[in-house]
């Protein structure tokens, strides 16, 4: 008689490791979407500031975040800083719109420049700089002339900045360099939007010699107060300009 057969065991399943929890993911994640936060940021703040997307300029999310080349959801992270900084309104269901340039922002950020950047003057007096380190200066004067001869606005405004930008940091002081940079965005801005409407700037070369010529000099003071006098004479010329075309209204 035969035996009898046993019965099969069982097969014992391997145990499958658990799926990490989502949340693991997370980090990743949100590194990818805060970079295209940033970039949305950037792009967008960018063409404000240089007037490419000029005051009263709408706009949907959609819209944007297919220009730009990503979803909704980092250009809305991005709108609402924007919003924060007084540049855009984010109007639910309709996305956004450029706010208006305000002469009384321009007011006081052209107040900062105009205590700022006299004393950045009189810092890189001290400083007693090589006839090298003003020739940057010098060029982007030439640059302006050459400019304005052209009816190069464009090429007059970056020249024009390049100057200021260049006299700054001649002073050699970071926290005073840190601040009217962090001015210049705005002031960029309302020079851009009345670019073309204000006087042809024909003083600003001979001003900034002038400066350079103080500085060469070793004229602390005298740079101080020519550098004072030039931003006092585009403050006025620019916020009477917004008021007059009551640019903040639109």
């Amino acid at each position: 008689m035969a035996a009898p057969t046993s019965a099969p065991r069982p097969r014992r399943e391997r145990a499958r490791p658990a799926a990490p929890p989502r949340a693991a993911a997370a980090p990743a994640e949100a590194e990818a979407t805060g970079s295209l936060v940033d970039v949305a940021y950037a792009t967008m703040r960018r063409r404000i500031l240089d007037n490419a997307w000029a005051p009263g300029f709408r706009a949907l999310e959609q819209e944007l975040a297919q220009e730009l080349g990503m979803s909704r959801t980092p250009v809305r992270e991005a709108l609402i800083r924007l919003a924060k900084e007084g540049l855009v309104e984010v109007v639910p269901r309709h996305g956004m719109r450029v706010l208006p340039v305000s002469a009384a922002d321009m007011r006081d950020i052209y107040e900062m420049l105009t205590a700022l950047e006299p004393m950045a003057a009189e810092l890189a007096v001290r400083r007693q700089p090589a006839e090298a380190e003003l020739e940057p200066l010098v060029e982007a004067s030439r640059e302006m002339a050459r400019a304005l001869e052209a009816d190069d606005l464009d090429a007059w405004a970056a020249a024009d900045e390049r100057f200021h930008r260049h006299l700054i940091l001649l002073s050699g002081n970071r926290l005073l360099i840190e601040a009217v940079l962090n001015c210049w965005d705005r002031a960029h801005r309302a020079r851009m939007v009345t670019l073309r409407i204000r006087p042809v700037p024909a003083h600003s070369t001979r001003e900034h010699m002038d400066v350079v010529d103080r500085i060469r000099a070793g004229d602390a003071r005298g740079a101080f107060e020519a550098h004072r006098l030039h931003r006092e004479r585009g403050s006025r010329e620019l916020v009477e300009l917004l008021e007059r075309c009551r640019l903040q209204n639109l």
